[in-house]
């Protein structure tokens, strides 16, 4: 698979009062996201905060997302173990997702070695035809070296990567995907075929902009754009990942639910001073809806 498949929003997970999931938001806001016509969804990725979600209740959002998403759907399986992973990918398979994003499992620093085992033995339980695709995540998880993922990637087991460098997997029989809004515009440059944004979650107009500039080649569009989309960064940067996106999407008017971590009395001023200048920022964005 070689297609661009464009912009694919990793989308945020909304959680109740007391933590839980909260289903009614998380379709509310995969109905924004197809409104806006975005390429394609991504749930549960690092975005998404899976780790605070069980099997269960994962492999359950995914059931009935799918029935509800009128894009590509596409599932993050990160796990803590490799036996929850493979739950997740047979869940979401099960669902007909379009395919499923694996980082390395989390909360402890693996070698590369048991990367590479890790995932081997995953591809060993997957069937053919269902597109697997590596999802190099190091700000949450084991980084994952070059010469790990090439010799991933050689097996012709996965049918592309998720990565949030810059570096040139063009010509390969596999699709590499930007996974980084801050490097986005510099690896489709350098040949990525397609982006997973979590920018996009909250302003998909912008990346949608973004990238039709791209597509058509409007340097100069391409250039305002992105400069659009780094200030947002820039504010994304200042938080953890994705206290910013959660606050600017509740500005929005989308529930999110209490930080799954409260944001100490001395920052909570940084985030007014963010949502005033969101209000501001915002009436831009939402003009380029009619020209994405």
């Amino acid at each position: 698979m070689t297609q661009d498949p464009g912009v694919i929003a990793a989308a945020l997970t909304p959680r109740g009062k007391r933590g839980e999931l909260d289903f009614g938001a998380a379709f509310e806001l995969i109905d924004h996201l197809c409104a806006a016509r975005i390429h394609g969804v991504l749930l549960f990725g690092s975005a998404g905060e899976y780790p605070a979600f069980g099997v269960e209740e994962r492999s359950r959002l995914l059931q009935l997302a799918a029935k509800r998403c009128r894009v590509p759907m596409f599932a993050g399986v990160g796990a803590v173990s490799l036996d929850d992973s493979i739950a997740l990918a047979r869940a979401a398979f099960s669902a007909g997702v379009a395919g499923i994003m694996l980082p390395p499992p989390h909360f402890y620093r693996y070698p590369q070695e048991e990367i590479r085992e890790f995932y081997l033995q995953f591809a060993a339980q997957t069937r053919d035809g269902e597109a697997v695709y590596i999802s190099n995540t190091p700000e949450v998880t084991s980084p994952m070296d070059n010469v790990t993922l090439r010799v991933l990637l050689d097996t012709g087991r996965f049918a592309g990567i998720v990565d949030p460098g810059v570096e040139t997997y063009s010509g390969a029989p596999y699709l590499w995907l930007a996974g980084d809004d801050s490097t986005v515009t510099r690896a489709r440059a350098s040949g990525a075929r397609g982006m997973v944004s979590a920018a996009a979650s909250a302003a998909p107009e912008l990346l949608l902009a973004l990238d039709c500039a791209l597509r058509t080649g409007n340097r100069e569009e391409t250039a305002r754009l992105d400069a659009m989309l780094q200030e947002f960064h820039q504010w994304t940067a200042r938080f953890p990942h994705p206290v910013i996106l959660k606050t600017a999407a509740d500005a929005r008017g989308f529930k999110m639910g209490p930080l799954s971590v409260p944001v100490s009395p001395e920052r909570r001023r940084i985030l007014d001073e963010f949502r005033e200048w969101f209000r501001g920022w915002l009436p831009e964005v939402k003009k380029l809806s009619a020209h994405a």
